[in-house]
């Protein structure tokens, strides 16, 4: 296959993964083009990118999910590349069919693996032909009834998780306790499905108790090359949406890590995976045994914990493999050295999880050693209320789990200053102070059954909050004289 070479790479998105994407470009010098809504015009990403175009009003519709405008914005710019970034459509088979029949290149896995992955039904049957162990459950189911013969037949008991099945991202799946929630449950499910996805299908599984949510980290090229790059663990979850995640996982031996990870390698080079994804397990901690759940066919938002403890560039990664170049390293090349652990700061309320849109008045950055910070936003910069909250991922390292809570603890807790809007700031810290989280004891349910105590450890206001508001008025009466309020 002929190595090409790209000249310019559109990046089809916004935000964090768009800085992300562009750092990785300027350390290769390739330009990168920017696209933007009304709301986002002074965003962060337009100001890093080489070229930026409007593409449109507000909603997502008329913007970032508008594929004609994606492709027309990459062309005028004279964009020879276009990457999706996560999220919007980096998982949507017609959009990269529309970048390649436009003769771009396509930075992803290619249409045909996005749809097959995209069907939840289709992948978990691709997975059994590939000898996965996959969770029991039923496909295609059509009403309420069949759902109640199945569990008799197999003698499934309750909980049960009944999900879309063109889902992805933890939408579109609901956990049923009872006979008496199924009917509106299954209801929800196909509700969802179709607005979330324009596909009412649904399947239903065994719900797994206490089970851990760890991922395997793929790279392929267009060659026939397979490798992973260890596993992430990425348990602690909010509404089936992650939280925090590490690397690698405190729920695993070397033995089970192995036998995961050439499961992960195996399923993908049956599918004829390229590039970058990710497969996601579900883990039962009480019989040690993992359950395929689904394939990412995308960059993960936590992939930057995968680079810390491997330090390999990802997204590099993937521009090596769109140019056709054959990956530059084998299995046995890879050697984690290092614990990592990443958290998601969202602009939520941390006690309701309600979004607090606004204007940034104050960003104080962690810093100091072992410290990674991917953020999408600067100070002064509005957060628009049309888009996912995400505006920066913090990342910490250490030579064990220990030391990367360490650093953690260092940067959420006394270097991050977030002014203007409410974020997850006090949750993460009051989880990874957690003693059950210290020792590695959690499910996915964590949040959920610790919320009244995590929210009880919140520290309102601390004695740097004191010590500003002195200063203040030292300044105030420095600068103007005695004040009315004296």
């Amino acid at each position: 296959m002929m190595n090409k070479t790209i000249q310019k790479i559109l990046i089809a998105n916004r935000g964090v993964p768009a800085v992300r994407i562009m750092h990785t470009c300027r350390d290769r010098q390739i330009p990168t083009t920017a696209v933007y809504s009304d709301p986002d015009r002074l965003a962060h990403h337009v100001f890093m990118a080489d070229a930026a175009v409007h593409i449109g009003e507000a909603p997502p519709a008329e913007s970032y999910l508008n594929m004609d405008k994606l492709v027309n914005a990459a062309l005028k710019s004279g964009s020879d590349a276009i990457h999706p970034g996560w999220g919007f459509l980096a998982e949507n088979e017609a959009f990269a069919q529309r970048v390649i029949d436009a003769g771009l290149t396509w930075i992803g896995p290619s249409p045909e693996v996005i749809r097959m992955m995209g069907d939840k039904i289709q992948a978990k049957v691709l997975a059994q032909k590939a000898n996965v162990p996959t969770i029991p459950g039923i496909s295609s189911v059509n009403n309420i009834e069949e759902i109640r013969k199945w569990m008799a037949e197999e003698n499934v008991q309750f909980p049960i998780m009944i999900k879309a099945a063109a889902g992805g991202g933890g939408k579109g799946m609901v956990k049923v306790e009872n006979q008496d929630q199924m009917a509106t449950a299954f209801a929800q499910t196909r509700s969802e499905a179709k607005k979330s996805f324009g596909d009412e299908t649904v399947l239903v599984e065994k719900y797994i108790e206490r089970g851990r949510h760890i991922e395997v980290q793929i790279v392929a090229d267009q060659h026939g090359n397979v490798v992973h790059l260890y596993e992430r663990e990425c348990t602690i979850q909010r509404r089936n949406q992650k939280v925090i995640e590490e690397a690698p996982s405190p729920s695993l031996d070397d033995d089970l890590r192995q036998e995961l990870c050439f499961t992960a390698t195996r399923l993908m080079r049956e599918i004829g995976y390229t590039t970058a994804g990710t497969v996601e397990f579900i883990f039962d901690s009480a019989t040690r045994k993992f359950y395929f759940l689904e394939v990412n066919t995308r960059l993960q938002v936590e992939h930057g914990i995968t680079e810390l403890i491997t330090g390999l560039d990802i997204v590099g990664i993937m521009i090596d493999v769109a140019e056709g170049r054959p990956l530059p390293f084998k299995q046995t090349d890879i050697h984690p050295n290092r614990w990592a652990l990443e958290v998601r700061l969202n602009a939520e309320d941390p006690k309701t999880f309600s979004p607090s849109f606004g204007n940034i008045t104050r960003l104080q950055t962690p810093m100091g050693p072992n410290v990674r910070v991917a953020s999408g936003v600067y100070e002064g910069a509005d957060i628009p209320p049309y888009y996912d909250s995400l505006f920066m991922l913090l990342m910490t390292a250490g030579a064990d789990r220990k030391d990367a809570l360490r650093v953690m603890d260092r940067s959420l807790g006394r270097n991050l200053r977030v002014e203007g809007v409410k974020t997850l700031q006090p949750l993460l810290l009051s989880i990874i102070r957690h003693p059950s989280f210290i020792e590695g004891d959690f499910s996915t349910r964590f949040i959920e059954e610790h919320m009244d105590e995590l929210i009880s450890r919140f520290r309102e206001k601390n004695s740097e909050d004191e010590v500003l508001k002195i200063a203040r008025h030292v300044a105030e009466i420095s600068a103007l004289g005695p004040q009315k309020w004296m």
